[in-house]
């Protein structure tokens, strides 16, 4: 009959430093957060404080491009719009987050 039941055979000891890979394995992970925030979510905050302080400073006469590659002059700033004269005579409202860069002055003349 024990050719139907298997022996049990006892278990290896546990290391005796089996503690020190769980607490390695932590500081592992520690690191990869630590290397995530820094190269990751720390740049993208202050590329969001700039755009917010670019925004807030717009100001009529201000060339700027949106979101859309629109060139064009600033000619009103509201609350959530601002108009832009993309052309002689020709202005377009646009929201005020689709503004994506300041351009120096002149810049539409030479476009």
């Amino acid at each position: 009959m024990d050719f139907l039941i298997s022996p049990a055979y006892a278990q290896a000891a546990a290391a005796p430093g089996g503690g020190s890979a769980g607490i390695s394995q932590i500081v592992i992970l520690v690191v990869f957060v630590a290397i995530f925030y820094f190269m990751l979510i720390r740049p993208q905050q202050k590329r969001m404080k700039e755009q917010q302080a670019m925004l807030s400073k717009l100001a009529t006469g201000d060339e700027v491009v949106t979101s859309g590659g629109i060139l064009g002059r600033i000619t009103e700033v509201g609350e959530s719009f601002i108009s832009l004269e993309v052309a002689d005579g020709v202005r377009i409202r646009v929201q005020r987050g689709q503004i994506s860069q300041l351009m120096p002055k002149g810049t539409l003349k030479g476009a």
